[in-house]
């Protein structure tokens, strides 16, 4: 079996028979997906088609400040994507910023610092992307519950600041929820791996021709390392967020 893969435009361009199929069903049942699906298809093949021939650049001149640079770009395209999510939480960008940028810092450097994987692009830009793009999505979903648990618990918390609560102390149970929320879709999946499932990046090992252990043990690395991101990224996300729905003195902003 080859170690690499050559797909050709033609066999791109047979894939999309699927896509058909899906377009099909939701005109059959009246979803009126139609058109996002196509906006979907078009999109994906672009931006990953562009994506590709940037990390082909990075990885022939080897420069890690390149690597820094796309990176960066992810996190700061991350942040604008969850932040369309998490409307409803105040002053909200940095946060997520903040949240992304130091899970993939963090993330990024205890793997290479452990040496688990080498400071080279080949590992840094796959692993780092993973990162943030989980990241991202968790931080949405938690961002997004904790704007829904502060407003349909306003009395609650009201009530609690009355009795001379603190912020912190207020918002405790609805960060902890919020967090929990984000977290959840990750750690099910990961209990679920290799009995309902088989992750992408095993999948596309095995059928590049690498042996079946490598290809589980690098899934097993690469989903420890997206649950511990996943953490940091939501807690600071939550920690920070949930500050923005009060004023210095502790009292709840009307929002």
């Amino acid at each position: 079996m080859s170690s690499t893969i050559d797909i050709t435009l033609g066999e791109v361009a047979a894939s999309l028979v699927l896509i058909g199929v899906a377009i099909a069903v939701s005109f059959w049942r009246r979803a009126e997906l139609e058109q996002d699906i196509a906006v979907a298809v078009f999109r994906s093949f672009i931006q990953l088609t562009a994506v590709g021939y940037v990390i082909q650049a990075i990885f022939d001149t080897d420069s890690l400040w390149l690597v820094v640079a796309l990176l960066a770009g992810m996190v700061a395209f991350g942040a604008w994507t969850a932040r369309g999510r998490a409307k409803g939480v105040p002053e909200v960008t940095w946060p997520i910023v903040l949240a992304l940028a130091v899970a993939a810092a963090v993330t990024l450097g205890l793997v290479i610092g452990l040496g688990v994987f080498k400071a080279e692009p080949r590992y840094l830009v796959p692993v780092g992307g993973m990162v943030i793009g989980n990241s991202m999505t968790a931080v949405a979903v938690a961002l997004n519950r904790l704007a829904d648990e502060m407003h349909d618990g306003r009395r609650q918390i009201e009530a609690m600041l009355a009795l001379g609560a603190t912020s912190q102390q207020a918002a405790r149970a609805t960060v902890a929820r919020s967090l929990r929320s984000g977290m959840i879709p990750l750690v099910d999946s990961t209990k679920t791996t290799g009995i309902v499932f088989f992750p992408g990046t095993m999948v596309g090992m095995l059928v590049a021709g690498a042996e079946p252990v490598d290809a589980v043990r690098l899934q097993i690395v690469l989903l420890w390392v997206l649950l511990g991101a996943v953490a940091l990224a939501g807690l600071i996300a939550v920690s920070l967020g949930y500050r923005g729905f009060f004023t210095d003195a502790h009292q709840l902003r009307d929002t």
